[in-house]
């Protein structure tokens, strides 16, 4: 999934997430019964081989959680910090128009506006608060204000 996103291939890194997504493995009660764990939790192994197959192992395991939560920020929603300045490049499905992700850098809200363009100038540019406009990074500011930021990708 991360390979696939780092390449830009929005549509096999999804289709890798759906895979692994806990939820889509209890998606009716036969897959429910099959599955055997918390559709919930982010399960370390589904078994692949007889008698088992489908089955879901090592529930509560915190490293494959860990590693979800990074795939699914980082390299599908594009959502990178580096100390006080934040960087986006989403590798999200084509049909998704616009996201946003609530961000609290210290004590400090960021509302992240992601807004897909067909402006080729505009993509990578970022709106900070209506007025500021940044290109490709935001720089963060601990003022205890609460912010809105506009990026197009």
């Amino acid at each position: 999934m991360l390979a696939f996103a780092q390449l830009g291939d929005r549509t096999r890194a999804w289709e890798l997430f759906s895979l692994l997504n806990p939820v889509r493995h209890s998606s009716t009660s036969h897959d429910a019964e099959l599955y055997k764990v918390e559709p919930y939790v982010v399960a370390a192994d589904v078994y692949g081989a007889a008698p088992h197959t489908g089955r879901g192992g090592w529930t509560w395991y915190t490293g494959s959680a860990g590693w979800m939560y990074r795939l699914i920020i980082e390299s599908l929603l594009g959502f990178q910090t580096h100390g006080d300045r934040l960087s986006f490049k989403p590798c999200v499905p084509e049909e998704w128009k616009r996201f946003k992700i609530q961000f609290l850098f210290r004590n400090t809200v960021y509302i992240l506006d992601f807004l897909r363009t067909d402006d080729l100038s505009r993509r990578g540019k970022i709106v900070l608060d209506g007025n500021q406009e940044f290109s490709g990074e935001l720089p963060l500011t601990d003022d205890r204000a609460r912010h809105h930021a506009e990026i197009f990708f």
